[in-house]
């Protein structure tokens, strides 16, 4: 018989481009714009979500990520989070650690308990952020982990990260906080290249960010449609919009094999295929 260790799922993440094993989603079953928290959401209120639309887009993402050999496990959906199909926000994962945010927006307060109970009936081990951290705004690249500094996500709490992770280099990246999230503005597709709204961001942190990465810049048309909010699987492949073709040409041209989904229905709540996904273990 296996020892109660032995049976504990392993989790681990080093970096946002290694190969996608296991990560958690949660359907849009209830998904709604109740209170507008950015910039998209202002665009979209009085429309809102069909969420008949956002389901059959969603349940596309499983599958293909699925048939390219990722396990997929559902959080359950509750209809008292209208948002919590955004999963990388309310938890993430950093080497060996999986850490359960503290949300910022009331709109959002209880996902993280929501989160706890299912990681614990998964017997998966977690710990939780002090003070005041969402997921969107941490990425990882090895040794480092990036985080961004907003109204979501503290300098407190970016200091309880380095003590909780001693062995990573935690770089505090400041943005324009009406872009949501880091990952809204910025992402890492490979050791080498990423995307990037440079607006967003000061000169200085994008000429920082560029002695280490050949950065694709996104359009402002393109931030909007979430161009920079992909999410890569391994071996060069990323999902990304259909609609973000300038992101996806120049991403392409960088030898990435893109991935086309169509989540219009899901982005205008702000978020895309990064922000629905928390990966669990990548390697």
């Amino acid at each position: 018989m296996s020892s109660p260790v032995e049976d504990k799922p392993t989790t681990t993440c080093n970096t946002e481009y290694d190969s996608l094993k296991r990560v958690i989603l949660c359907q849009p079953k209830f998904m709604a714009i109740e209170d507008v928290i950015n910039d998209v959401q202002k665009k979209y209120k009085d429309e809102n979500i069909d969420v008949d639309i956002a389901m059959k887009q969603h349940t596309e993402f499983e599958r293909l990520l699925r048939e390219h050999g990722v396990e997929v496990i559902k959080l359950p959906s509750s209809e008292k989070f209208p948002e919590q199909v955004f999963t990388r926000d309310i938890g993430f994962t950093v080497g060996d650690e999986v850490f359960v945010a503290e949300m910022a927006s009331d709109i959002r307060k209880g996902e993280e308990e929501a989160l706890e109970d299912f990681l614990e009936e998964e017997n998966i081990d977690y710990q939780n952020t002090v003070d005041r951290v969402e997921g969107g705004d941490v990425i990882v690249d090895r040794d480092n982990v990036y985080v961004g500094i907003s109204s979501r996500t503290s300098d407190l709490a970016v200091r309880n990260l380095q003590r909780d992770l001693p062995n990573h280099n935690i770089i505090r990246v400041p943005f324009n906080e009406k872009y949501l999230h880091l990952d809204c503005v910025f992402n890492i597709l490979s050791p080498t290249v990423g995307l990037i709204f440079s607006e967003a961001l000061s000169h200085e942190m994008v000429a920082t960010l560029s002695e280490t990465y050949t950065l694709i810049e996104v359009s402002a048309e393109e931030q909007f449609t979430l161009g920079t909010n992909v999410l890569s699987i391994g071996d060069g492949k990323v999902f990304s919009q259909p609609q973000n073709k300038q992101v996806n040409a120049a991403m392409r041209a960088h030898g990435f094999e893109v991935i086309e989904i169509d989540f219009s229905e899901i982005i205008k709540s702000g978020g895309s295929f990064r922000c629905c996904s928390m990966p669990l273990e990548r390697e």
